[in-house]
């Protein structure tokens, strides 16, 4: 998709601004049994649901990801989420921004990242990376919300198995898998304000180990701002065949964009009509295409799998500007590809009582783009190669104690050229390491302690290395990090509760002081994420749930001449809290609220801004019913209708206002 990045970095790279990924691919990890050879036989029958874990390989219900949050497709279905992006952060409780194109990919952050939050999580499809080179979002809402069997977040630094960009957490989505000799199939269609318009389908079907899908999707809407129509065609197509001992399968992806772009606003503008567009003829558009090959394979004690993935995508964009009273256009374009192979194997082995696995990959990744521009003809690459190792242990007894070691070694590779000098050419190599250790035990019933501690890292990408405020490319990012929590109950009721730090040096960030006013990427003096997260869940009634997410996140500078100093666009706290009613006769509701106080206006590094970002808190509401195969619902989104903003980038200017108000039906059949 389009997502239009800080408009602190379009003041010298205005199209780069607006650059965003749609990486949508599909992965399978091995299977796990105890027993090799019964599981050979049973794989040629059946094609089992298995679920990705951080060790990127099948789940063990002994080895699930420690600290992880976790949201079902039975979460995803009370609440009512149409798209993945909503669903993390309505159930999961991640505080997102409001996108600047009109889709629906929020940005969304763990630990307080601001405007890199997307730099510094890494997001993944069944297990493979979705994240791109370049400043850009991962596009969730082309997944089929339907095919989602469940959604797991991690926090916390994560380098050693998913590499750069993994400082403030992982989130893995896990679609559903076809059964044996089974077919189902699904039709959705909705329609809402804003001219809202989303109609959606999809298809499984399986012969033994054999098995196809298909979805497709149209979405349309002139969304809650003027000039901020939104169109999206999406299809997703894959074969599987599952065999004795493995199974390997093709997928494709594509998508299609439309987007107008309306622009930010000042407070003025902003107080009078949130609703209006400063750029009422700014527009862009997005092609992606995605190939995904995989294979699976268990010799013996071991399992191997590997994936062979091509994406290609190409970003057009059209912007109007006004120079000594002649109004132009400016147009650009992007072309830009990445091939990615992941081999791994892994060994799980009963020891003495005990169980271990142990895990060892190689990520190789090749990345291109080619601009084409009025002002730029910048052609860039990056190549990285890494390899990695993790080993866990766990321990019989009552206590089920769990230790887990790891590391990681990476090499990357960047150059880039532009004939037009827009951007200094500059060309550079760098090996980082990261490591992790990690362990948890049940000190008593339904009592889990567990710690957290490791070095992750984070390269800067083509876009923030195009415009920097150093002569070579900015210096890899590094963070210390170090995590401890408790969960306890069961999924009845349960509470998980984490205090972390981030120790970052070199943080890579758009400094809006530096470049003599006019801004440039950079690395920060020292910095740090500290604070509290709290998870909760109940059942309070047989009929009625709740749950509820907080987070206190501190972020500032520790050193340099900002020491103290908070960072920018960053809340610090995030409440968010729903109830649930589901009595089991076809009828069910929910609600959602959820608050975010105070922040730092974007440009505001000295914190001298006189005002900051008001907090504000929404309302979502869902009710459903269902008649056979037949499912009916109305849905509202910020019932409150309140005015507030999640991006600015100046001092009290520089606003995209979120969304009003927006009420939905629907309608779904499934087969």
């Amino acid at each position: 998709m389009i997502s239009a990045v800080s408009p602190r970095r379009a003041l010298s790279a205005r199209p780069l601004a607006l650059v965003s990924a749609l990486s949508l691919c599909f992965m399978s990890s091995a299977a796990l049994a105890a027993d090799g050879q019964a599981q050979a036989q049973a794989q040629t029958q059946t094609l089992p649901a298995v679920t990705v874990t951080g060790a990127r390989f099948a789940s063990d219900p002994a080895l699930a990801p420690i600290g992880a949050t976790v949201i079902s497709a039975d979460d995803i279905r009370r609440a009512g989420a149409a798209d993945v992006n909503q669903a993390i952060r309505q159930i999961g409780g991640v505080y997102g921004r409001q996108s600047l194109d009109g889709s629906p990919d929020f940005s969304l952050d763990l630990r307080g990242f601001g405007t890199n939050s997307s730099q510094n999580m890494v997001v993944t499809l069944d297990g493979v990376r979705m994240s791109e080179s370049e400043l850009s979002n991962a596009t969730l809402s082309s997944i089929p919300i339907e095919t989602v069997e469940r959604i797991e977040i991690i926090r916390g630094g994560a380098s050693v198995l998913y590499g750069e960009g993994a400082t403030g957490g992982v989130i893995h989505i896990v679609t559903r898998r076809p059964e044996a000799n089974g077919r189902r199939g699904m039709l959705r269609a909705e329609a809402g304000q804003f001219n809202l318009r989303d109609l959606r389908a999809a298809m499984a079907q399986s012969w033994n180990g054999f098995a196809l899908d298909a979805s497709v999707g149209s979405q349309r809407t002139d969304n809650y701002r003027d000039h901020n129509s939104f169109e999206l065609d999406t299809f997703s197509g894959g074969a599987q065949w599952a065999y004795q001992g493995g199974r390997a399968g093709l997928r494709y992806d594509r998508a299609r964009q439309e987007s107008d772009l309306p622009g930010a606003l000042s407070m003025l503008q902003f107080r009078a009509n949130p609703r209006q567009a400063s750029t009422p003829d700014d527009v862009g558009s997005l092609d992606s295409d995605r190939l995904t090959a995989f294979v699976e394979q268990r010799v013996g004690s071991v399992d191997l799998a590997a994936e062979l993935s091509r994406r290609e995508r190409t970003v057009r964009s059209t912007y109007f500007y006004t120079f000594e009273g002649v109004r132009a256009a400016s147009k650009s374009t992007y072309d830009s590809a990445q091939t990615q192979f992941s081999p791994r194997l892994r060994h799980l082995a009963q020891m003495g009582g005990m169980l271990n696995e142990l895990v060892a990959g190689v990520d190789l990744v090749k990345w291109s783009r080619v601009t084409d521009s009025d002002y730029s003809n910048a052609d860039a690459t990056q190549k990285s190669r890494a390899l990695y190792v993790r080993d866990e242990l766990k321990f019989g007894g009552a206590h089920k104690a769990r230790v887990a070691v790891g590391a990681r070694r990476e090499r990357f590779e960047k150059d880039a050229t532009d004939e037009r000098a827009f951007a200094a050419p500059y060309a550079g190599k760098t090996t980082l390491n990261a490591w992790e250790v990690q362990g948890s035990a049940n000190v008593m019933p339904a009592v889990e302690l567990y710690a957290k501690a490791g070095r992750s890292y984070r390269v800067a990408n083509v876009d923030e290395n195009g415009y920097r405020s150093s002569p070579g490319v900015l210096a890899p990012q590094t963070s210390r990090d170090l995590e401890l929590g408790v969960a306890y109950g069961d999924a009845a009721m349960g509470a998980n509760a984490r205090v972390f730090r981030h120790r970052l040096r070199n943080e890579i960030f758009y400094d809006p002081t530096v470049n003599g006013g006019y801004g440039a990427n950079t690395n920060l003096d020292p910095t740090e994420r500290k604070g509290v997260e709290l998870d909760v869940h109940a059942r309070i009634a047989r009929d009625w749930r709740v749950s509820g997410n907080w987070q206190h996140v501190l972020a500032r500078f520790t050193d340099g001449p900002n020491a103290g100093r908070e960072m920018v666009l960053v809340p610090k706290n995030v409440v968010s809290a729903r109830l649930a009613w589901v009595p089991g006769n076809g009828h069910s509701a929910g609600i959602g609220a959820q608050w975010a106080g105070s922040q730092r206006f974007g440009a505001d590094f000295a914190n001298t801004c006189g005002v900051r970002m008001a907090s504000s808190t929404t309302f979502d509401a869902r009710y459903a019913l269902q008649v056979g195969a037949w499912e009916f619902a109305v849905a509202g989104l910020n019932l409150a209708d309140k005015r507030y903003t999640s991006n600015a980038y100046g001092c009290n200017s520089g606003i995209y206002p979120s969304d009003g108000r927006q009420v939905k039906v629907s309608a779904r059949y499934d087969f």
